[in-house]
């Protein structure tokens, strides 16, 4: 029997792009300030089961960054319906949500009850975190203090360490030094072997798609052009992006 965790139905989302911010707020007040929109996803369908491993490609401005922001609910769609069962980790903007205020274990308490932990599995991970980080002493300083590599590492270690039912990966495997990217990259492979975990994967490089996903969607001007076996959509993005 299926256990569908991501399920879009004819999705789309439309942007209002506005020839500058003072426009933008005009808006607000009044329904005659003219803009452009921008279909950014077209009328999108595709149903995600539980374990699946996905790897989602296309150029800049496919559509596959609005796509991961409504999974995340981050975003809305504009038409369409979207159902998300489990919990999503998204190593998206790895250092978004933190307080620059908080120390660095005190922000791992703060991701972690935003994403629905107990105060006691938090606890249990804690430790686990922080050693993943690899920041030492600063784990107790603020996070205003943090060059961006550490809050990403911090990020990091936290996204992948919540216990996710649905991991969302986007290009966040770069991050630190080449130890550290093989270190991320053992850490989501160890993730997606444990039973039931869903991957979708974001990325460019479609050696480390085939090395994770067994399947590919590929996205081009907000449509999906391909869902298919992951050496097929490799196929068909590789074609898509050659200049004719």
């Amino acid at each position: 029997m299926k256990n569908t965790v991501i399920d879009f139905q004819d999705v789309s989302k439309v942007y209002k792009l506005y020839k500058n911010d003072k426009q933008r707020l005009l808006s607000v007040f009044s329904k005659k300030v003219s803009y452009k929109k921008k279909r950014a996803v077209d009328h999108v369908s595709f149903t995600i089961q539980k374990g699946e491993t996905v790897a989602i490609f296309g150029k800049n401005g496919a559509g596959k960054s609005t796509v991961l922001k409504m999974i995340t609910g981050v975003a809305f769609p504009t038409e369409g319906n979207i159902k998300v069962e489990g919990r999503v980790s998204a190593l998206l903007e790895l250092t978004s949500g933190f307080d620059p205020e908080f120390t660095g274990r005190e922000n791992i308490y703060l991701k972690g009850r935003l994403s629905g932990l107990k105060e006691q599995e938090i606890q249990e991970l804690e430790e686990e975190i922080v050693e993943f980080a690899e920041i030492g002493e600063y784990i107790d300083q603020p996070v205003r203090t943090y060059s961006s590599g550490m809050k990403a590492r911090l990020g990091f270690a936290i996204n992948v360490n919540i216990r996710p039912e649905i991991l969302i990966v986007d290009e966040a495997l770069s991050v630190g030094d080449v130890a550290f990217k093989d270190k991320c990259l053992q850490k989501v492979n160890k993730i997606v072997n444990q039973d039931g975990v869903t991957l979708l994967f974001v990325t460019h490089t479609t050696s480390i798609a085939r090395q994770f996903c067994k399947r590919g969607i590929v996205m081009k001007n907000g449509k999906v052009i391909c869902d298919d076996d992951i050496d097929i959509a490799i196929d068909v993005y590789g074609k898509s992006t050659r200049k004719k």
